[in-house]
C-alpha cells in the first residue's frame, strides 16, 4: 500500500474515530461508516481539532464519513478495519458482508478486543485474509499495535500488514497465536489480578497499587519494557526474587471480590460516576486532560525509539 490507497474504518466511535487518525497520519485516504446521525455531525469537527492539536499536516482529502457500507466505492479499498460494538454476533455478521463486498486483495482486520479473529472469521469464504489489529486507547496516542495472526490468516496479509502500521509510526508487535487477550492484554490482567488479589487481602488500597505502579516499576517501562530491565538489573537477581514471590502470588481463575462487587452494584467508574474513585462531570475532564497531556509528554519522550523502529 502506498498514501494514495484506501483505507475504510466501519465505526465512527471513541476507538474508531481515533484509528482514522492513525492511518491519516500515515498519509491514507480514511473513509468511515458510521450509522449514527449526532456522531456523524459531530466527528468533522473532532477530526479538524485533533488535526491542528497533533500538529498533522493538513490532509489534501478530508476523512470523508459515510451512513453505511453500501456507500463506499469497495473496488478502490485496501484495508478495512473494524471498530464496532464488542458484540461476537454484530461482528461475525459485519464479516459476513465485508466478504462478499470487498474485493479479493482487501485485508479485513478486526480492532476486538475480546474475540480472536478466527473466532470472527469463522465459517467465511476468505478467511486467509482476515486479521486481528487491537490498537490501544486513545489509539492515535498510544504507539503499539497488535497484529494476530488467526488459524488461517495468511503469512503475507500479515506482513503486509505490519508494514501498513510502522509507516503510520505506529510501533507493532506480532501476535503469532490467536489466543484470548493476544499478547498485551494478557501482560496486563497478569498484572491485574496479583493487584486487586491485593486489595481483597486489605494489603494495600486501590491509591498505593496505582502509586507503586506509576511512580515505581511502571515509572522505567518507559525506558525498557520487563525482558530488558532484567538484563539492566541481572538475569540472576530476578531469577532468585521469582523462586521466592511466585509461589504466593495469586492464581485465581476468577475475577477478585473487589471487582465483581462492584459491577454487582453497576460502578462502572468514570460512565456511572463511581468506581474505585468518584467522579462527577467536572472531575472525569480534568482526568482526561491530565491523562491526554501526560501521554502526549511521553509520546515525545519516546518518538526518536518510535522513528528507529519504523525505519
Amino acid at each position: 500500500m502506498t498514501g494514495s490507497k484506501k483505507v475504510v474504518i466501519v465505526g465512527g466511535g471513541t476507538m474508531g474515530a481515533d484509528v482514522a487518525l492513525v492511518f491519516l497520519r500515515g498519509g491514507y485516504a480514511v473513509e468511515i461508516i458510521e450509522a449514527g446521525t449526532e456522531r456523524r455531525t459531530f466527528l468533522p469537527q473532532y477530526f479538524e481539532f485533533q488535526i491542528k492539536e497533533l500538529g498533522y499536516a493538513k490532509p489534501n482529502k478530508p476523512i470523508t464519513i459515510h451512513a453505511d457500507l453500501k456507500d463506499v466505492a469497495w473496488s478502490s479499498v485496501d484495508l478495512v478495519v473494524e471498530c464496532i460494538p464488542e458484540k461476537l454476533p454484530l461482528k461475525q455478521e459485519l464479516f459476513k458482508h465485508l466478504d462478499e463486498l470487498a474485493p479479493a486483495h482487501t485485508i479485513l482486520a478486526s480492532n476486538s478486543s475480546s474475540f480472536p479473529i478466527s473466532q470472527i472469521a469463522e465459517g467465511l469464504k476468505t478467511t486467509s485474509r482476515m486479521i486481528g489489529l487491537h490498537f490501544f486507547m486513545p489509539a492515535h496516542l498510544v504507539p503499539c499495535v497488535e497484529v494476530i495472526k488467526g488459524e488461517k490468516t495468511s503469512q503475507a496479509v500479515m506482513d503486509d500488514l505490519f508494514q501498513i502500521m510502522t509507516r503510520c509510526l505506529m510501533v507493532p508487535v506480532r501476535v503469532n497465536k490467536d489466543l484470548p487477550g493476544f499478547l498485551a492484554n494478557r501482560l496486563q490482567h497478569a498484572m491485574s489480578r496479583e493487584a486487586f488479589s491485593m486489595i481483597d487481602q486489605g494489603i494495600a488500597t486501590p491509591e498505593d497499587i496505582d502509586n507503586a505502579v506509576r511512580f515505581g516499576f511502571g515509572f522505567r517501562y518507559l525506558a525498557a519494557g520487563p525482558v530488558m530491565q532484567r538484563d539492566h538489573a541481572g538475569i540472576e537477581i530476578h531469577t532468585a526474587a521469582g523462586a521466592s514471590i511466585y509461589p504466593s502470588l495469586c492464581n485465581d481463575a476468577t475475577p477478585a471480590k473487589c471487582l465483581t462487587e462492584k459491577v454487582k452494584n453497576n460502578h462502572y467508574g468514570m460512565k456511572t460516576s463511581q468506581g474505585f474513585y468518584s467522579w462527577t462531570p467536572e472531575t472525569i475532564k480534568v482526568e482526561r486532560n491530565r491523562y491526554d497531556t501526560i501521554l502526549k509528554a511521553g509520546l515525545k519522550i519516546i518518538q526518536q525509539d518510535i522513528e528507529n523502529i519504523c525505519r
